[in-house]
């Protein structure tokens, strides 16, 4: 699998592209940054189709580039976990206020649950929900590349904030020891922000999951 990973807006969110090989045209993305210009500007230099997008949560940091998205992939499909579909149309529920920006979009395409398996652009995903930072938190598995993209759940050294409306962190401790540290060690984990990590790496040294 290709990854490239743009660091984008003023949350420095990740966004992802994935893409079964260097040559592939087609390309998933995971989530989207608060300005997608510099993800527009990439996937149309590089002559990219992506074919959809994945949504880890519904914070707007990781949303707010859906319209544009929408705008110049008309055949892009969009997905986020069923207790986050809501938030894409809800300026409250997304914090887009704190961002400062009072944004709303249209529904998803498709709404998942833990379990779920994403086939797009010959890459498939298994979706595990992992609830806390966000009731529909979820983090995205391929056990083929022993990569997960964890989102807002697990980052190198932390764990997602469980402040805002909706968080917990029993809940989100407890959904990454059952999920994502059973993973084999050697997991490298692409987060929402920050550096990538190793399963092993936060196991070992997280002061969280200690």
């Amino acid at each position: 699998m290709k990854i490239d990973c743009l660091v984008l807006g003023a949350y420095q969110t990740n966004s992802y592209i994935l893409r079964e090989s260097t040559a592939a045209k087609d390309c998933l993305i995971v989530d989207t940054g608060l300005q997608a210009g510099e993800l527009i500007d990439f996937l149309k230099r590089h002559k990219l189709n992506p074919t959809a997008v994945v949504l880890t949560h519904g914070h707007a940091d990781h949303i707010t580039g859906i319209p544009a998205l929408r705008e110049n992939y008309s055949d892009i499909k969009v997905y986020i976990h069923k207790l986050d579909a809501g938030m894409l149309t809800n300026q409250q529920h997304n914090l887009s206020a704190l961002a400062g920006v009072q944004f709303s979009t249209d529904p998803a395409d498709l709404t998942l649950d833990d379990g779920d398996i994403i086939e797009q652009a010959d890459i498939n995903l298994k979706v595990f929900h992992t609830p806390g930072h966000t009731p529909g938190g979820i983090c995205l598995y391929s056990k083929d590349e022993q990569i997960v993209f964890s989102g807002d759940t697990l980052f190198a050294g932390s764990v997602g904030r469980t402040d805002f409306p909706g968080g917990d962190m029993t809940q989100l401790i407890k959904g990454i020891r059952g999920k994502l540290c059973i993973l084999p060690d050697k997991t490298i984990v692409y987060p929402g922000h920050g550096p990538a990590t190793t399963i092993a790496q936060e196991k070992a040294h997280n002061q969280y999951l200690q």
